[in-house]
């Protein structure tokens, strides 16, 4: 899919058939056979009526913001987890695993949604305002497009809780009036779009976070802590739990560590190897009879980077570079 067919699909489209719908997420748990409680994230939409105005501002703001990052000529490449979004735009297939929300995009969006009545019911202690949905459809129905913005619970004016009024200028009468109505904030920008069975990534960020990615990340670098924890490599392992535990931005450099492999087969000529690499770079390994010694966060970050092949050096200019992105190529020989 490519960002032309997407502008071509949206501007065959109508604003009068576009509609807003809401996105909300609740957490369940789920009990297993042997008792272990697992959480479980469940998304819900809603429909809700909004006037021509509006739907008029949103269907352009959208046409308008597809058309700027269109104009930056940005490469488009299959999802990878630890590109920087600045340089790239991405597609992630529905097939890939992203837990419930599937639901949403492949089920719930095509059916008659349930109404919003009041904002405040979508915003309570269990049930959370999750991402905003504008749909565009094809002049026959046959064909939908979906775009989603994440909504951040500062945006919801709904909190009678509150110390303070709110008010709201009137420029026609002149006075500050006081604000007794339910508000949201929606502004003119698109995280990702669904079309086609898949997603196009505009905002890396917050697409992991509406699709529920960022739970799947640390529940996979959990999975991952315990196999490097079976394979008898760590002491001081339990520093690594924590830091899964309390620091998401480990979850991707540890599922990176698993697609390379490294810590699968290590032998003392690879710990050494690793080692002196790290040397080289002023980083200290801590080693003890071919175990990773983690005593504090820095060892834990020395080690991640020499597994995730962090270290890099250039073909041509021989500079070295750190970056635990890139896509392995495969070499010709000679």
């Amino acid at each position: 899919m490519t960002l032309q067919e997407i502008q071509d699909f949206i501007n065959n489209t109508r604003s009068k058939d576009t509609r807003l719908y809401f996105v909300t997420r609740t957490e369940e748990v789920i009990r297993s056979r042997n008792s272990v409680a697992n959480k479980k994230h469940v998304f819900k939409v809603y429909q809700i009526d909004f006037n021509l105005e509006l739907q008029e501002s949103l269907y352009n703001a959208t046409l308008s913001y597809i058309d700027r990052i269109a104009k930056k000529n940005y490469d488009v490449i299959d999802y990878d987890i630890l590109s920087d979004e600045t340089e790239h735009l991405f597609t992630y297939s529905i097939s890939n695993k992203i837990e419930s929300f599937a639901d949403v995009v492949t089920n719930q969006l095509l059916q008659s949604a349930p109404k919003v009545t009041s904002l405040k019911k979508l915003s309570s202690n269990d049930e959370k305002m999750w991402a905003y949905c504008l749909s565009f459809s094809s002049s026959d129905g046959k064909h939908k497009m979906f775009s989603f913005r994440k909504i951040l619970p500062s945006k919801v004016g709904v909190d009678e809780k509150r110390s303070f009024l709110k008010a709201i200028f009137n420029a026609r009468s002149q006075q500050l009036a006081l604000q007794k109505e339910e508000t949201i904030s929606l502004d003119e920008q698109v995280d990702c779009i669904y079309f086609m069975d898949t997603f196009f990534v505009l905002k890396k960020g917050n697409f992991e976070q509406i699709v529920g990615l960022q739970e799947e990340y640390k529940e996979q670098a959990k999975a991952i802590v315990k196999e490097m924890l079976s394979s008898n490599m760590l002491i001081g392992g339990e520093h690594l739990n924590q830091l899964v535990e309390n620091k998401p931005s480990i979850h991707k450099k540890l599922i990176k560590i698993a697609k390379v492999g490294n810590y699968k087969s290590m032998t003392s000529q690879a710990i050494k190897k690793m080692t002196r690499i790290s040397k080289q770079h002023g980083v200290v390994l801590k080693v003890q009879d071919d175990k990773f010694i983690l005593e504090k966060e820095e060892d834990v970050d020395a080690l991640i980077k020499v597994l995730g092949d962090y270290y890099k050096k250039g073909e041509v200019s021989g500079k070295s570079y750190g970056t635990f992105s890139g896509k392995e190529l495969k070499t010709r020989q000679e």
